[in-house]
Protein backbone atom coordinates (compact mmCIF):
# COMPACT_ATOMS: atom_id res chain seq x y z
CA UNK A 1 0.00 0.00 0.00
CA UNK A 2 1.39 3.36 -1.04
CA UNK A 3 1.82 6.35 1.13
CA UNK A 4 -1.04 8.17 -0.41
CA UNK A 5 -3.51 5.39 -1.17
CA UNK A 6 -6.87 6.63 -2.58
CA UNK A 7 -9.56 4.97 -0.43
CA UNK A 8 -12.37 6.60 -2.45
CA UNK A 9 -11.83 4.18 -5.26
CA UNK A 10 -13.74 0.96 -4.88
CA UNK A 11 -12.28 -2.42 -5.17
CA UNK A 12 -12.38 -3.94 -8.60
CA UNK A 13 -15.91 -4.96 -9.38
CA UNK A 14 -17.39 -3.69 -6.13
CA UNK A 15 -19.23 -0.62 -7.48
CA UNK A 16 -20.62 -2.60 -10.34
CA UNK A 17 -21.92 -5.29 -7.98
CA UNK A 18 -23.55 -2.70 -5.75
CA UNK A 19 -25.23 -1.05 -8.72
CA UNK A 20 -26.51 -4.40 -9.99
CA UNK A 21 -27.96 -5.15 -6.56
CA UNK A 22 -29.77 -1.78 -6.50
CA UNK A 23 -31.18 -2.40 -9.94
CA UNK A 24 -32.38 -5.84 -8.86
CA UNK A 25 -34.17 -4.38 -5.84
CA UNK A 26 -35.77 -1.56 -7.84
CA UNK A 27 -36.78 -3.84 -10.70
CA UNK A 28 -38.01 -7.16 -9.27
CA UNK A 29 -38.38 -10.10 -11.51
CA UNK A 30 -41.64 -10.39 -13.36
CA UNK A 31 -42.03 -13.97 -12.07
CA UNK A 32 -42.04 -12.86 -8.42
CA UNK A 33 -45.78 -12.01 -8.62
CA UNK A 34 -46.75 -15.33 -10.13
CA UNK A 35 -48.41 -17.75 -7.64
CA UNK A 36 -47.75 -21.32 -8.54
CA UNK A 37 -49.20 -24.41 -6.89
CA UNK A 38 -46.97 -26.70 -4.94
CA UNK A 39 -48.16 -29.59 -6.97
CA UNK A 40 -50.28 -29.04 -10.03
CA UNK A 41 -51.13 -32.70 -10.53
CA UNK A 42 -55.01 -33.06 -10.20
CA UNK A 43 -54.78 -36.70 -9.17
CA UNK A 44 -52.53 -35.82 -6.22
CA UNK A 45 -54.87 -33.01 -5.10
CA UNK A 46 -57.85 -35.34 -5.33
CA UNK A 47 -56.06 -37.98 -3.27
CA UNK A 48 -55.17 -35.43 -0.56
CA UNK A 49 -58.76 -34.17 -0.45
CA UNK A 50 -60.20 -37.68 -0.11
CA UNK A 51 -57.69 -38.45 2.63
CA UNK A 52 -58.78 -35.36 4.59
CA UNK A 53 -62.41 -36.36 4.20
CA UNK A 54 -61.68 -39.87 5.45
CA UNK A 55 -59.81 -38.52 8.47
CA UNK A 56 -62.63 -36.10 9.27
CA UNK A 57 -65.25 -38.82 8.90
CA UNK A 58 -63.21 -41.16 11.09
CA UNK A 59 -62.88 -38.46 13.78
CA UNK A 60 -66.63 -37.80 13.75
CA UNK A 61 -67.37 -41.52 14.05
CA UNK A 62 -64.96 -41.81 16.98
CA UNK A 63 -66.52 -38.80 18.73
CA UNK A 64 -70.04 -40.16 18.10
CA UNK A 65 -68.96 -43.54 19.48
CA UNK A 66 -67.53 -41.99 22.65
CA UNK A 67 -70.67 -39.89 23.11
CA UNK A 68 -72.90 -42.95 22.65
CA UNK A 69 -70.76 -45.00 25.02
CA UNK A 70 -71.21 -42.43 27.79
CA UNK A 71 -74.98 -42.29 27.22
CA UNK A 72 -75.47 -46.03 26.78
CA UNK A 73 -76.25 -46.86 30.46
CA UNK A 74 -78.86 -44.10 30.70
CA UNK A 75 -80.35 -44.96 27.30
CA UNK A 76 -80.57 -48.63 28.28
CA UNK A 77 -82.36 -47.71 31.50
CA UNK A 78 -84.84 -45.46 29.70
CA UNK A 79 -85.57 -48.12 27.06
CA UNK A 80 -85.94 -50.99 29.54
CA UNK A 81 -87.85 -49.17 32.28
CA UNK A 82 -89.84 -46.62 30.27
CA UNK A 83 -90.34 -47.33 26.58
CA UNK A 84 -90.83 -51.09 26.83
CA UNK A 85 -93.42 -50.80 29.65
CA UNK A 86 -95.15 -48.04 27.67
CA UNK A 87 -95.41 -50.27 24.61
CA UNK A 88 -96.73 -53.12 26.77
CA UNK A 89 -99.24 -50.71 28.31
CA UNK A 90 -100.50 -49.63 24.89
CA UNK A 91 -100.74 -53.27 23.82
CA UNK A 92 -102.70 -54.22 26.95
CA UNK A 93 -105.14 -51.33 26.47
CA UNK A 94 -106.29 -52.84 23.15
CA UNK A 95 -106.83 -56.42 24.35
CA UNK A 96 -109.53 -57.99 26.48
CA UNK A 97 -107.30 -58.58 29.52
CA UNK A 98 -103.68 -59.12 30.43
CA UNK A 99 -104.11 -62.87 29.96
CA UNK A 100 -106.58 -62.80 27.05
CA UNK A 101 -104.83 -61.22 24.05
CA UNK A 102 -108.02 -60.90 21.98
CA UNK A 103 -108.02 -57.53 20.19
CA UNK A 104 -111.04 -55.44 21.25
CA UNK A 105 -110.15 -52.08 19.66
CA UNK A 106 -111.18 -49.01 21.65
CA UNK A 107 -113.65 -50.87 23.81
CA UNK A 108 -111.51 -50.48 26.94
CA UNK A 109 -111.17 -46.74 26.30
CA UNK A 110 -114.92 -46.41 25.89
CA UNK A 111 -115.49 -48.37 29.08
CA UNK A 112 -113.05 -46.16 30.96
CA UNK A 113 -114.50 -42.89 29.66
CA UNK A 114 -118.01 -44.00 30.68
CA UNK A 115 -116.86 -44.97 34.18
CA UNK A 116 -118.22 -42.56 36.82
CA UNK A 117 -115.22 -43.05 39.07
CA UNK A 118 -112.83 -42.11 36.25
CA UNK A 119 -114.88 -39.02 35.37
CA UNK A 120 -114.93 -37.90 38.99
CA UNK A 121 -111.21 -38.54 39.42
CA UNK A 122 -110.32 -36.68 36.22
CA UNK A 123 -112.51 -33.71 37.17
CA UNK A 124 -110.99 -33.49 40.67
CA UNK A 125 -107.44 -33.81 39.36
CA UNK A 126 -107.88 -31.15 36.69
CA UNK A 127 -109.62 -28.81 39.14
CA UNK A 128 -106.82 -29.23 41.64
CA UNK A 129 -104.14 -28.61 39.01
CA UNK A 130 -105.98 -25.63 37.47
CA UNK A 131 -106.11 -23.86 40.85
CA UNK A 132 -102.95 -24.98 42.64
CA UNK A 133 -100.45 -24.65 39.78
CA UNK A 134 -101.13 -20.94 39.01
CA UNK A 135 -101.12 -20.21 42.74
CA UNK A 136 -97.78 -21.99 43.14
CA UNK A 137 -96.26 -19.95 40.30
CA UNK A 138 -97.69 -16.56 41.29
CA UNK A 139 -97.07 -16.83 45.04
CA UNK A 140 -93.51 -18.10 44.51
CA UNK A 141 -92.80 -15.21 42.14
CA UNK A 142 -94.19 -12.68 44.63
CA UNK A 143 -92.09 -14.15 47.44
CA UNK A 144 -88.99 -14.05 45.23
CA UNK A 145 -89.63 -10.40 44.36
CA UNK A 146 -90.11 -9.61 48.05
CA UNK A 147 -86.85 -11.30 49.04
CA UNK A 148 -85.01 -9.71 46.11
CA UNK A 149 -86.07 -6.20 47.19
CA UNK A 150 -83.72 -6.08 50.18
CA UNK A 151 -86.08 -7.34 52.86
CA UNK A 152 -84.35 -7.44 56.28
CA UNK A 153 -83.85 -10.95 57.60
CA UNK A 154 -84.46 -12.49 54.19
CA UNK A 155 -82.02 -15.35 54.85
CA UNK A 156 -84.12 -16.50 57.80
CA UNK A 157 -87.31 -16.13 55.78
CA UNK A 158 -85.75 -18.13 52.93
CA UNK A 159 -84.74 -20.92 55.29
CA UNK A 160 -88.27 -21.12 56.71
CA UNK A 161 -89.72 -21.51 53.22
CA UNK A 162 -87.15 -24.13 52.24
CA UNK A 163 -87.67 -26.30 55.31
CA UNK A 164 -90.66 -28.24 53.83
CA UNK A 165 -88.34 -29.57 51.10
CA UNK A 166 -86.34 -31.44 53.75
CA UNK A 167 -89.36 -32.89 55.56
CA UNK A 168 -90.42 -36.45 54.56
CA UNK A 169 -93.91 -36.99 53.19
CA UNK A 170 -94.95 -39.05 56.23
CA UNK A 171 -93.97 -36.20 58.54
CA UNK A 172 -95.92 -33.69 56.45
CA UNK A 173 -98.98 -35.92 56.61
CA UNK A 174 -98.60 -36.20 60.38
CA UNK A 175 -98.46 -32.40 60.72
CA UNK A 176 -101.62 -32.02 58.63
CA UNK A 177 -103.41 -34.67 60.66
CA UNK A 178 -102.50 -32.83 63.87
CA UNK A 179 -103.91 -29.58 62.49
CA UNK A 180 -106.91 -30.67 60.41
CA UNK A 181 -108.32 -33.80 62.06
CA UNK A 182 -111.65 -33.73 63.87
CA UNK A 183 -109.92 -33.29 67.23
CA UNK A 184 -107.07 -31.29 65.76
CA UNK A 185 -105.45 -28.02 66.67
CA UNK A 186 -107.39 -25.90 64.18
CA UNK A 187 -110.77 -27.02 65.52
CA UNK A 188 -109.55 -26.30 69.05
CA UNK A 189 -108.51 -22.77 68.12
CA UNK A 190 -111.76 -22.05 66.31
CA UNK A 191 -113.80 -23.39 69.27
CA UNK A 192 -111.86 -21.15 71.69
CA UNK A 193 -111.96 -18.02 69.57
CA UNK A 194 -115.32 -18.23 67.77
CA UNK A 195 -117.18 -20.96 69.66
CA UNK A 196 -117.76 -22.90 66.44
CA UNK A 197 -118.44 -26.61 66.25
CA UNK A 198 -115.56 -28.89 65.18
CA UNK A 199 -115.29 -29.75 61.49
CA UNK A 200 -113.86 -32.89 59.96
CA UNK A 201 -111.82 -31.03 57.38
CA UNK A 202 -110.72 -34.10 55.44
CA UNK A 203 -114.34 -35.28 55.01
CA UNK A 204 -115.96 -32.00 53.97
CA UNK A 205 -116.22 -29.81 50.89
CA UNK A 206 -113.17 -27.91 52.12
CA UNK A 207 -110.97 -31.00 51.90
CA UNK A 208 -109.46 -29.98 48.56
CA UNK A 209 -108.54 -26.56 49.97
CA UNK A 210 -106.67 -28.31 52.79
CA UNK A 211 -104.71 -30.38 50.25
CA UNK A 212 -103.99 -27.24 48.20
CA UNK A 213 -102.49 -25.61 51.30
CA UNK A 214 -100.32 -28.69 51.78
CA UNK A 215 -99.24 -28.57 48.13
CA UNK A 216 -98.36 -24.86 48.30
CA UNK A 217 -96.54 -25.18 51.62
CA UNK A 218 -94.44 -28.00 50.22
CA UNK A 219 -93.56 -26.50 46.80
CA UNK A 220 -93.34 -22.73 47.31
CA UNK A 221 -89.78 -22.86 48.63
CA UNK A 222 -88.37 -24.70 45.62
CA UNK A 223 -90.20 -22.47 43.15
CA UNK A 224 -89.07 -19.36 45.02
CA UNK A 225 -85.40 -20.40 44.77
CA UNK A 226 -85.75 -20.84 41.00
CA UNK A 227 -87.26 -17.37 40.65
CA UNK A 228 -84.57 -15.85 42.87
CA UNK A 229 -81.87 -17.34 40.64
CA UNK A 230 -83.60 -15.94 37.55
CA UNK A 231 -83.98 -12.48 39.13
CA UNK A 232 -80.30 -12.37 40.04
CA UNK A 233 -79.38 -13.12 36.41
CA UNK A 234 -81.20 -10.04 35.08
CA UNK A 235 -78.59 -7.46 33.96
CA UNK A 236 -78.55 -4.54 36.38
CA UNK A 237 -77.58 -2.19 33.56
CA UNK A 238 -80.93 -2.73 31.88
CA UNK A 239 -82.84 -2.00 35.09
CA UNK A 240 -80.77 1.12 35.78
CA UNK A 241 -81.32 2.37 32.23
CA UNK A 242 -85.07 1.89 32.61
CA UNK A 243 -85.00 3.84 35.89
CA UNK A 244 -83.13 6.69 34.23
CA UNK A 245 -85.74 6.72 31.46
CA UNK A 246 -88.46 7.19 34.08
CA UNK A 247 -90.01 3.69 34.01
CA UNK A 248 -91.84 2.84 37.23
CA UNK A 249 -91.59 -0.50 39.04
CA UNK A 250 -94.67 -2.00 37.35
CA UNK A 251 -93.41 -1.08 33.89
CA UNK A 252 -89.96 -2.44 34.66
CA UNK A 253 -91.48 -5.72 35.86
CA UNK A 254 -93.74 -6.38 32.86
CA UNK A 255 -91.51 -4.91 30.15
CA UNK A 256 -88.08 -6.06 31.34
CA UNK A 257 -88.15 -8.61 34.13
CA UNK A 258 -90.87 -10.79 32.63
CA UNK A 259 -88.83 -11.04 29.43
CA UNK A 260 -85.97 -12.63 31.39
CA UNK A 261 -88.29 -14.58 33.72
CA UNK A 262 -90.47 -16.22 31.05
CA UNK A 263 -88.30 -19.40 30.70
CA UNK A 264 -88.28 -19.80 34.49
CA UNK A 265 -92.05 -19.24 34.70
CA UNK A 266 -92.55 -21.94 32.09
CA UNK A 267 -90.21 -24.37 33.90
CA UNK A 268 -91.84 -23.72 37.29
CA UNK A 269 -95.30 -24.24 35.76
CA UNK A 270 -94.25 -27.60 34.29
CA UNK A 271 -92.67 -28.78 37.54
CA UNK A 272 -95.68 -27.63 39.58
CA UNK A 273 -98.01 -29.43 37.17
CA UNK A 274 -96.05 -32.65 37.61
CA UNK A 275 -96.09 -32.20 41.39
CA UNK A 276 -99.86 -31.63 41.35
CA UNK A 277 -100.35 -35.01 39.69
CA UNK A 278 -98.16 -36.60 42.39
CA UNK A 279 -100.23 -35.26 45.30
CA UNK A 280 -101.77 -38.72 45.49
CA UNK A 281 -99.14 -39.80 48.04
CA UNK A 282 -100.22 -37.25 50.62
CA UNK A 283 -103.92 -37.74 49.95
CA UNK A 284 -103.58 -41.52 50.17
CA UNK A 285 -101.73 -41.35 53.47
CA UNK A 286 -104.32 -38.93 54.85
CA UNK A 287 -107.51 -40.59 53.61
CA UNK A 288 -106.81 -44.11 52.31
CA UNK A 289 -108.16 -45.88 49.21
CA UNK A 290 -111.56 -44.19 49.04
CA UNK A 291 -111.32 -40.57 50.26
CA UNK A 292 -113.96 -37.86 50.24
CA UNK A 293 -115.43 -37.19 46.79
CA UNK A 294 -113.44 -33.99 46.14
CA UNK A 295 -110.17 -35.78 46.97
CA UNK A 296 -110.68 -38.79 44.70
CA UNK A 297 -107.83 -38.33 42.19
CA UNK A 298 -106.81 -40.18 39.05
CA UNK A 299 -104.14 -42.03 40.99
CA UNK A 300 -106.86 -43.40 43.28
CA UNK A 301 -108.64 -44.74 40.21
CA UNK A 302 -105.39 -46.33 38.95
CA UNK A 303 -104.57 -47.81 42.34
CA UNK A 304 -108.05 -49.31 42.78
CA UNK A 305 -108.04 -50.74 39.24
CA UNK A 306 -104.67 -52.33 39.96
CA UNK A 307 -105.98 -53.77 43.24
CA UNK A 308 -108.91 -55.35 41.38
CA UNK A 309 -106.53 -56.69 38.68
CA UNK A 310 -108.45 -54.82 35.94
CA UNK A 311 -105.32 -54.18 33.88
CA UNK A 312 -107.16 -53.34 30.66
CA UNK A 313 -109.07 -50.50 32.30
CA UNK A 314 -105.92 -49.46 34.13
CA UNK A 315 -103.92 -49.35 30.89
CA UNK A 316 -106.53 -47.38 28.97
CA UNK A 317 -106.87 -44.90 31.85
CA UNK A 318 -103.09 -44.43 31.98
CA UNK A 319 -102.92 -43.78 28.22
CA UNK A 320 -105.76 -41.22 28.46
CA UNK A 321 -103.96 -39.52 31.35
CA UNK A 322 -100.71 -39.48 29.34
CA UNK A 323 -102.44 -37.92 26.32
CA UNK A 324 -104.02 -35.26 28.55
CA UNK A 325 -100.60 -34.41 30.02
CA UNK A 326 -99.07 -34.14 26.54
CA UNK A 327 -101.85 -31.76 25.47
CA UNK A 328 -101.47 -29.58 28.58
CA UNK A 329 -97.67 -29.39 28.21
CA UNK A 330 -98.07 -28.64 24.48
CA UNK A 331 -100.41 -25.75 25.29
CA UNK A 332 -97.86 -24.42 27.78
CA UNK A 333 -95.10 -24.68 25.17
CA UNK A 334 -97.26 -22.83 22.63
CA UNK A 335 -98.14 -20.09 25.12
CA UNK A 336 -94.49 -19.66 26.08
CA UNK A 337 -93.36 -19.38 22.46
CA UNK A 338 -96.11 -16.85 21.67
CA UNK A 339 -95.17 -14.79 24.73
CA UNK A 340 -91.50 -14.77 23.71
CA UNK A 341 -92.42 -13.73 20.17
CA UNK A 342 -94.58 -10.84 21.45
CA UNK A 343 -91.79 -9.68 23.77
CA UNK A 344 -89.20 -9.75 20.97
CA UNK A 345 -91.48 -7.67 18.73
Amino acid sequence: MGKYTDFTRSAPGTAKDIQDTKDAVQQPSSRSNVITAVNEDPSVRKALKSKKLRLRRRRKIREWGEFTLYLLPSLAGVVVFFFLPLLMLVKTSFQRSSTNTEFVGFKNYSRTMDNEAFIKAAKNTLTFAAISVPLAVILALLLALLLNSGLPGKSVFRSILLNPMMVPVASIVLIWQVFFSYNGVLNGWMADWFGSDPTDWMKSDKAQIVIMLLFLWKNLGYNMVLFLAALNNIPTEVIESAKMDGANSITRFFRIKMHYLSPTVFFVAIMSLISSFKIFREVYLLTGDYPYDTLYMLQHFMNNAFTHLDYSKLSSGAIIMCIAMIIIVGVLFFAESKFDADVEE
